[in-house]
């Protein structure tokens, strides 16, 4: 991966950070993309102690032109994109009859609007040279149903499905793409979940109420598990894969 270009969105997020630091020891140029910019500072700063190449590039996923402007900005600074990780996303929690027309709008427009925004642009780009790889960090919650969590799984099976279309697209120029399901991850993301000190426990456990068998390997994930994967999936260990969804959660949705 030495010098090769990578944008990386989600990147001040647990998961998103981590795989800003996973493709970054790997010798990736990375640009490094947050609608909150300010996050990014303290990212790219820990980076550039370590002699990583890592650059901060606030933009809105939800935004098209915002979305050009970046990849334009991206080339013409630090060279063509050989790599695009779709990490940015948003939780809104709560049952359907109470959810709100903004907090749907905003989990899809994020969630599934973003992936479809950046892919067209890398595509578009990525075509005409013949080579290029996606991954799209998407959830078990796309295949496993969750109670309290319809707008979220909703916007990641449409993601997940989304990417796979795109790959069969893309197949015939040399360019993959893949999905990576994370489950539970420690990550802010996570905890904002949990009510009180119970809710850890909950997420290992199950919960019989809510549907949820707990996590069989009894154990959270670790936000650079969900990178290795990404980074597996980009690399050329993975050069003969793709239309494919790599769960990361632990057994938690029993394979589905």
């Amino acid at each position: 991966m030495q010098n090769n270009v990578a944008v990386v969105t989600g990147a001040a997020g647990g998961i998103g950070a981590a795989i800003v630091r996973a493709l970054g020891g790997r010798g990736a140029v990375v640009a490094a993309v947050d609608r909150e910019g300010e996050r990014l500072e303290p990212l790219t700063e820990k980076a550039a102690a370590e002699g990583m190449q890592v650059r901060a590039y606030p933009a809105d996923v939800t935004s098209g032109r915002e979305v050009e402007r970046l990849f334009d900005r991206v080339e013409g600074e630090l060279g063509e994109v050989e790599y695009l990780v779709n990490a940015a996303g948003v939780l809104r929690l709560g049952e359907v009859r109470d959810f709100s027309e903004n907090d749907w709008t905003d989990t899809l427009e994020t969630n599934a609007g973003g992936v479809f925004r950046l892919s067209r642009a890398a595509v578009a780009r990525m075509i005409p040279r013949r080579r290029g790889a996606i991954v799209t960090v998407a959830s078990n919650a796309a295949a496993t149903p969750r109670a309290g969590m319809a707008a979220y799984a909703a916007s990641k099976a449409a993601a997940t499905l989304f990417t796979k279309s795109l790959g069969l697209e893309v197949a015939p120029y040399g360019i993959r793409c893949n999905t990576v399901a994370p489950g539970s991850t420690d990550t802010p993301m996570l905890s904002s979940m949990w009510h009180d000190e119970t809710g850890p426990a909950a997420t290992l456990n199950g919960s019989a109420e809510n549907f949820r068998i707990g996590i069989p390997l009894g154990k959270l994930a670790h936000p650079d598990d969900i990178a290795d994967a990404v980074v597996f999936l980009l690399s050329e260990q993975a050069r003969h894969i793709t239309l494919h969804d790599l769960t990361v959660d632990g057994g938690a949705g029993l394979g589905a």
